[in-house]
């Protein structure tokens, strides 16, 4: 399964009341914690910002194929999987943040969910459900001047491959 280097996608940009980037959205505000008996990951996108204030219909307002805009030390907390999974539920095809938590960000890298690090994010360039172009390996976001950084290439390969388990299944098959 080939993935292309480009995504294109609606954004989301995940504000508060002041259209400000919120900041410091852990994993219990992604996917609270009362839903984790839920193991159907096409069950677990309706429940996604269920418990971020503010956010809480957001399931029910996202579309396939887009993208997720954020602040600083986005999945922080546990190392809970549906807080990654819920955003594939949706099929959310990226999430954009100025950092991530060190545990997600392993997680979803692993599970093939683009995730990306905004080196210069300024509001002022977006606009909400705007449609951009990011390129994954360039790290560029279409024609908004704002810089991402890039993929590594192993990033990138697990990627392509859709997950750590069949990226692994290839290397073992060379």
């Amino acid at each position: 399964m080939q993935k292309d280097c480009k995504i294109t996608g609606k954004v989301w940009l995940v504000v508060d009341h002041q259209n400000t980037l919120i900041n410091d959205i852990d994993t219990d505000m992604i996917f609270h914690n009362q839903y984790l008996a839920i193991t159907d990951i096409n069950k677990m996108g309706q429940y996604t910002f269920d418990n971020l204030e503010g956010w809480k219909d957001f399931a029910s307002k996202a579309e396939k194929g887009d993208i997720v805009i954020t602040g600083k030390n986005f999945g922080a907390g546990s190392s809970r999987q549906q807080a990654v999974d819920c955003f594939a539920s949706l099929g959310i095809q990226a999430i954009l943040a100025e950092s991530f938590g060190a545990i997600y960000k392993r997680n979803a890298i692993n599970s093939g969910m683009p995730i990306l690090t905004i080196t210069d994010i300024v509001l002022s360039k977006l606009s909400q459900r705007e449609e951009i172009t990011i390129d994954l390996e360039k790290g560029t976001v279409s024609n908004k001047n704002i810089h991402i950084q890039p993929f590594s290439k192993v990033q990138f390969d697990i990627y392509q491959s859709g997950n750590l388990f069949t990226f692994g299944e290839k290397i073992i098959e060379k």
